[in-house]
Order: C-alpha cells, then structure tokens, then sequence
C-alpha cells in the first residue's frame, strides 16, 4: 500500500510539475529558470523531508528570481539566503518551505506576515490560502515587494507599510501568523490577533545572533511553545528592538 501512495504522489507531483512549466512558458520565463526550480525543490526540499504536495507545488510554481534583485538573480535558487538591500535577505528555499509545511495550511486560512522583504514568502503563501495580510517596516521594500507581487497577479494579498509588531488589528483574527526576522520575544500584540487554536511560527532569541525556530499554538487561556530547529535571522526592527 504505501508503495502504491508513493507512485501516486510521485505522479501528482509530475502533474504539478508540468502545470508549472505550462505557466512559466505562458509568461515567458525561460526554460533554463524553471528547470533550476524543479532542481532546487528535488534537492534542497523534498528530499530533505517536505512533503506536503500543495507545498511542493507553490515552490515549483513561484519564480523565485522574479523577487531578488536583477543583479543577484543569478543566485536566486541556491541553497543560501540573498541579500535583498536594506540590510535583509529572501531566506534559503528550504527554510522558506519549511516554515510553511508546519503551519499545516488547509487552504481557507487567513495569514497574517510580518516582514514582507521580497514578497516570496507571501507569493508562497497566497497559493496555499484564502487572504494573506503582509506587513513591511522598510519602505522600499514595501514598495519593491508589492509591484511585484502585483505583477504575479496574486490578488489574495494585501500588503502595508509598517512595524509589524503591532500586527494589523483591522483584519484580525488570524488562522495563522509568520514572522520572517528575529525577536527575543513573543509579540504581545501578535498573540492577542491570533485565534484560540491558531499558530504562529517565528525565530526566537537572540536577534543578533542565532535563534530557535519556534511554533506557537494558541489556547483558551495560554499558549504552547514547540521548538523546532535552530535558525538565522536578520533582526525584527522598529518595536521589537526597544
């Protein structure tokens, strides 16, 4: 049985595959970029234990040299963080990933991100959820990010320019949030817009040096901190940092 689930995810898998390359030739990306994304999600992800399928296909489908600067793009799908400008980073592929398979994402959920940078992580996002709300504290960035996110045509996200710290109380309740940059803490407001029984993923400790990459479930009248693996992240500015 688990030899036959095997084949059948194999090939589901193909047909993400090729679905992709449809879409890519359909907005003229070359060959040569979509053949070094099934690479990067065959080598740095899958066989590095993601398997969530609808995971799988999001990074298969997201030009992910669209969202790094033109004159690092040759770096894009490498298994490294690149630097973005303004002191921050796209993070490697597989964290990227990572972080998203342990949200455990249904597909109606509405996630809140803090720390849009490119607009990768929400890009992924949007293909796996009903509504993504992203927060960027860099202006340029935010200005960057949402042009091309615009372009990508992923019309489930709204972005702002702002200290995520605060969250973004207008559209609160979240299903889930993701925080892409270092804090010594659990941000009190981001706790207080998550529902009973949503999660939060985040690098936590010391912004400045390495954290732990934590997963927050929200209770009735608590939370549980699960920590998962050690991590690297630039710092959460503005707030976070007083």
């Amino acid at each position: 049985m688990e030899l036959v689930m095997e084949k059948v995810n194999i090939y589901i898998l193909f047909l993400f595959l090729c679905s992709s390359l449809i879409w890519a030739e359909g907005q003229g990306e070359s060959t040569q970029y979509a053949e070094l994304r099934q690479n990067m999600v065959d080598t740095q992800i899958r066989n590095r234990g993601i398997k969530d399928l609808r995971v799988l296909n999001a990074m298969l489908t997201v030009p992910r040299h669209l969202f790094i600067p033109e004159e690092r793009r040759n770096l894009a799908y490498r298994d490294h963080p690149v630097k973005i400008g303004e002191g921050q980073t796209i993070s490697q592929p597989y964290i990227v990933a990572f972080m998203t398979e342990r949200l455990e994402l249904q597909g109606n959920e509405k996630v809140l991100e803090i720390g849009t940078g490119s607009g990768y992580q929400a890009a992924i996002l949007s293909l796996l959820v009903n509504e993504v709300y992203s927060i960027e504290i860099k202006e340029k960035l935010h200005l960057r990010s949402t042009v091309t996110l615009e372009s990508f045509k992923a019309s489930n996200v709204k972005t702002k320019h702002g200290d995520g710290y605060n969250g973004w109380l207008e559209y609160a309740p979240f299903d889930c949030i993701m925080i892409t940059a270092a804090v010594n803490h659990i941000p009190p407001p981001l706790l207080d817009q998550l529902k009973v029984g949503g999660k939060m993923i985040l690098p936590l400790g010391d912004p400045y040096s390495y954290q732990n990459l934590v997963l927050v479930t929200k209770t009735e009248d608590a939370y549980i901190v699960e920590t998962i693996i050690g991590v690297v992240f630039v710092p959460m500015t503005g707030k976070a940092l007083e």
